[in-house]
């Protein structure tokens, strides 16, 4: 696959750009000093700025192979060019000179360049035409016409040439052809992206399918124990490995691939625990009070890992046998982004005595583990009937997700 960045094909873009247009304009402008001093007998002045102006911007051209710096470069052309166009233009004629456009193109280029230099050159080059215009019309005018009258027609005719040419055939045509490179540079980061979202999602399409063939081995493997509390143990594991694959599930079905709206996925998982452990006929009732939240991976996962232990034990141990019974899960978050996970049942409960510390149960184990793989807290609620817990968490991010163990 291609690695191709649109800032640096830009940049090379304009590099070629200023100094193609440099070359043309520091040979043209020798050209023009030869026409004029030789062709259209301008003696004075014109032809010499011509002359300087070429010979220093040629090796203002050639020293940028050495600096590199094409910032330095582009401003010495401009302010070469603006010298230069200035001092033609107060002697050829001044407001009425052709070779007044030539401002324009050096404020053109700017905006080639950056729209910074565009508009810095933009106000100078305003400026510079009205100081133009009201020298001329003082009677102390310092602009005059030294082409002679017989050659004026022809050197307004390749002054304008000069400015059409280097409008059009260099900096419009190269223009055109920077702007097709960024554009086509784009489509292809544009399609690059897309290739890796097709196979990121392809990746949480075969976690998915990886983790339900694993789902599916521990339920062939249950049912060949008699043992009830192994096959219990083994249908616990089975439905920690599902709470996982649907996270995946929902990566991969959505077109953000960095969170997974957190209601639906709650409302997907509570209502299989109770069909896992209870039965299609149940009298549970799963209260859900969770707001349009999305969550990262790093913390859905061991959420959803923390709300499975939760419901399941209290499914199991207290909401007993075909009592009716209620399990609510509530989700509030804050303005600092902080979140607040209320759940429980109103089932039988269990003793103060027993703790996570004290017990050999492994779910009671797990639901603190993954608080603390949360950077959370949990507090066990006594205000209420049946086991609550309040555990308050901020987004894992992928540097500070740690071990459940």
């Amino acid at each position: 696959m291609k690695n191709t960045f649109p800032d640096q094909n830009s940049y090379k873009d304009k590099t070629r750009l200023t100094l193609k247009v440099s070359y043309f304009a520091s040979f043209f402008s020798l050209f023009l000093g030869f026409i004029c001093l030789f062709y259209l007998n301008i003696k004075e002045v014109v032809p010499h700025i011509f002359f300087a102006f070429g010979s220093i911007n040629f090796l203002n051209s050639v020293l940028y192979r050495s600096h590199k710096n094409l910032t330095i470069t582009y401003n010495i052309i401009s302010i070469l060019g603006l010298s230069a166009a200035i001092g033609i233009t107060m002697f050829t004629g001044g407001i009425n000179s052709p070779f007044i456009f030539v401002l324009a193109i050096v404020v053109f280029a700017g905006y080639v360049t950056t729209r910074r230099y565009g508009q810095i050159y933009f106000y100078i080059s305003i400026l510079i035409v009205v100081l133009i215009y009201l020298q001329g019309i003082t009677s102390n005018a310092i602009s005059q016409n030294v082409v002679p009258e017989q050659s004026q027609d022809l050197f307004s005719f390749l002054s304008v040439i000069f400015s059409v040419y280097l409008l059009g055939g260099v900096l419009g045509k190269n223009l055109l052809k920077a702007h097709q490179n960024l554009y086509k540079s784009k489509m292809e980061v544009e399609q690059q992206i897309a290739e890796k979202e097709t196979l990121l999602k392809e990746v949480h399409h075969r976690v998915k399918n990886n983790l339900q063939t694993v789902s599916s081995l521990l339920s062939l493997q249950s049912r060949s124990i008699e043992d009830e509390k192994m096959k219990n143990l083994i249908k616990s594991s089975q439905n920690r490995v599902i709470s996982m694959a649907m996270v995946h599930e929902m990566l991969y079905m959505r077109d953000d691939l960095s969170k997974i709206e957190f209601k639906s996925y709650v409302q997907e998982l509570g209502e299989y625990l109770v069909r896992s452990v209870k039965g299609a006929n149940n009298n549970i009732k799963l209260d859900l009070n969770i707001p349009d939240i999305q969550l990262g991976i790093d913390t859905a996962i061991p959420l959803g890992l923390l709300i499975n232990e939760t419901v399941t034990n209290a499914l199991k141990y207290g909401i007993k046998g075909d009592d009716k019974g209620e399990i609510h899960i509530a989700l509030k978050q804050d303005k600092e982004n902080a979140f607040e996970l209320e759940i429980g049942d109103d089932g039988t409960g269990f003793p103060d005595a027993v703790n996570y510390k004290s017990t050999k149960s492994l779910g009671l184990k797990l639901i603190h583990n993954l608080t603390r793989q949360l950077k959370g807290t949990i507090e066990k609620d006594d205000s209420k009937k049946g086991t609550n817990y309040v555990v308050k968490f901020k987004e894992v991010s992928e540097q500070q997700f740690d071990s459940v163990a």
